[in-house]
């Protein structure tokens, strides 16, 4: 497939958390969603790719907390630089968007978080699932609340 003119690799991972789609150029990870993809996509060996379904597989089996990739997601400065905090978010932790808006320019900017963490590329790798509400409630999530809630809950059993 080709996106702005640069190759795309896609491979489709089963997961016991359902099917997940990776993409990557010859050298990034520019996409992980939970989208299923017709049959013809999806079959790609790139090594990027295998290395990122293993690292993924290793964090739904408990074993990484941590990813070590090389991630390009598309966007805007600004969503680039909430992306970063996110990553720097640690497993089993959470940040509210307030907190996230302050780190990137000030409260006023909260909305702004909120509609640029909604646009995140690459779920879980820039873990955007680790944002919730002000008042600790779950808020949206592309993949769905209750993949929002399994993955919290695999990273701390105590949370809800």
């Amino acid at each position: 497939m080709i996106v702005n003119s640069l190759t795309h690799f896609v491979r489709t991972i089963h997961t016991p958390i359902g099917v997940l789609r990776i993409a990557c150029t010859e050298q990034h990870i520019v996409s992980l969603d939970w989208n299923v993809v017709s049959p013809d996509e999806g079959a790609s060996h790139h090594p990027l790719l295998l290395q990122a379904e293993q690292q993924l597989l290793e964090y739904i089996d408990g074993t990484r907390w941590a990813f070590d990739l090389p991630l390009e997601p598309k966007g805007t400065e600004f969503q680039k630089k909430v992306w970063t905090e996110l990553v720097n978010i640690p497993a089993g932790e959470t940040r509210t968007y307030t907190d996230i808006a302050v780190k990137v320019g000030g409260r006023e900017k909260t909305r702004a978080v909120g509609t640029a963490i909604g646009q995140n590329p690459i779920l879980i790798f820039i873990p955007c699932h680790r944002v919730i509400g002000r008042d600790g409630k779950l808020t949206g999530y592309a993949g769905g609340l209750h993949h929002k809630r399994w993955l919290l809950q695999h990273e701390d059993p105590m949370f809800l």
